[in-house]
């Protein structure tokens, strides 16, 4: 157990997590094999580095902003020669929604 005082300021439950949780550095030293220069080199058989991949290409799309199919392809193809996988992973993961051929970014 740990002391009353730590569980009402929180710090113990803010160490465990930031224990929990990789350090931006030790993300990009697992990203690196995957993407460089904006651009997917290979893709990830790990669904965790495959998440890593996908935070960098969601982040080509601004919040806020409705994309067509054809604009998100765009974006797409200048990240990984296969776009619709991409857009298709994009989605599955929920990082992207759409509607009726419109797409925006989750979150």
């Amino acid at each position: 157990m740990y002391p009353r005082w730590i569980a009402v300021f929180g710090f113990y439950n803010d160490l465990m997590i930031g224990a929990q949780r990789p350090g931006a550095a030790e993300e990009m030293r697992r990203l690196r094999p995957f993407w460089r220069e904006g651009r997917i080199l290979r893709w990830p058989a790990r669904e965790s580095r495959r998440r890593l991949v996908l935070a960098e290409v969601v982040e080509a799309f601004p919040r806020g902003r409705r994309f067509t199919e054809s604009e998100v392809d765009r974006v797409l193809r200048a990240v990984w020669s296969d776009h619709c996988q991409l857009r298709r992973a994009l989605v599955d993961y929920e990082l992207l929604n759409r509607k009726d051929g419109v797409y925006w970014r989750v979150g």
